[in-house]
Formats: structure tokens, C-alpha cells, sequence
């Protein structure tokens, strides 16, 4: 398997990706999850702990546990979050501190989340995670946002990409206009920032 690392050209809160962790099998199974995802997405905390605000985040999300069945899951992500920290980020990290996020947005509530940062109440986020699971071809608007200076910065779509930016950097998804898009969000967690 090859593996891409491809930095971004660094700012105030550089971002980075990974191409090619996972195979075109292990996408669909993935993005087939993320259509399934029922719950209302939430703001303010965690797998629902805070509440859901239309104004702020319009989409539907699923949890994906650490189980022997997602654990291949959790070991590629974990691999491709040690590199790209090692490589970029330097930060102290311990692993994941709670389960991963399938997110879908639809086109007919104008799926979006607004600006916002990647804290969750009792658990440390230090690095954000975002999987690309659908062809930039299924859908238009979803841009992946990151405020890297004063003008923000749009991810390039790409199924399969793997964005990594530290979890304070202020980042968004604009509204999708057309068709689905679905994605996976992974927080690593370490000692709080000194």
C-alpha cells in the first residue's frame, strides 16, 4: 500500500493529508455507514451531549465504536495521526478518546456546520481528523473550511483524503447544494495544551 503525505503550505494553524490509507472497499463500507446515520447532530459537546441548533449544524451522525469489527479502523487512523504528528504537529498525544464520527449532509436541509473548534467537554482534543467518503462527482458545495490566517482555506475534495489541523483551529462545512456527502471525524487526545 502506498502512502502519500503531502503537507499544506504552513500559516498560523497549518493543516496537512494523507492520501491513500484506505482502499476503495474500505471507503464504501465506511460511506455506506455514514449514509445510515439517523441521530441529529448536536453542538457544544460530544455524541450528543450538547444541543442540536439548525442555525449551526444541519446533519445527521452515527458513532463508531473500537470493536473487533472497526478496530482496522481505528489502526489506520492511528497510524496516519502518529506520522503526520510526528512529522508536523509535535504535540503529546495518547490515543483516541472517544469514538469516531460518520457524518452525512444532505442536500435537502442544505446540510452545513458553521465555524467552530473541535472541543468536547472532559476529554483533551488535540488533533482533528476529517475522511473524505464521497466523490467530489456526488455532490456540490460541503466544502471543508479551515481559518488558517485571515482568508480561510478550502480543502481540495477528495474521496479518500485524510485532512489532520489541530482541534482549535476554527473550521467549517459550507452548505451542500447539491447531492450527499458524507464523512468520518476522528479526535486524538493527549495532556492538556501548556
Amino acid at each position: 500500500m502506498q502512502y502519500v503525505l503531502t503537507p499544506h503550505a504552513r500559516s498560523i494553524e497549518p493543516y496537512v493529508w494523507w492520501e491513500g490509507a484506505f482502499t476503495e472497499q474500505e471507503l464504501n463500507w465506511l460511506q455506506i455507514m455514514a449514509r445510515e446515520a439517523k441521530q441529529d447532530a448536536s453542538v457544544g459537546g460530544g455524541q450528543g451531549v450538547g444541543g442540536v441548533n439548525p442555525d449551526i449544524r444541519r446533519s445527521q451522525v452515527s458513532w463508531l465504536s473500537n470493536t473487533p469489527e472497526t478496530h482496522w479502523v481505528f489502526e489506520k487512523l492511528g497510524f496516519v495521526a502518529a506520522k503526520l504528528n510526528a512529522n508536523w504537529f509535535g504535540f503529546d498525544l495518547t490515543g483516541f478518546g472517544e469514538s469516531l464520527q460518520l457524518t452525512h449532509y444532505d442536500q435537502s436541509e442544505n446540510g452545513m456546520y458553521g465555524w467552530h473548534q473541535d472541543y468536547n467537554a472532559g476529554v483533551s482534543r488535540k488533533l482533528s481528523l476529517v475522511l473524505q467518503l464521497s466523490d467530489p462527482s456526488e455532490y456540490e458545495g460541503g466544502n471543508l473550511q479551515i481559518k488558517t490566517g485571515s482568508e480561510p482555506q478550502t480543502v481540495k475534495k477528495q474521496r479518500g483524503l485524510i485532512v489532520a489541523f489541530p482541534s482549535y483551529a476554527l473550521h467549517q462545512v459550507t452548505p451542500v447544494t447539491q447531492g450527499n456527502r458524507q464523512s468520518l471525524v476522528a479526535w486524538v487526545s493527549g495532556p492538556q495544551f501548556k
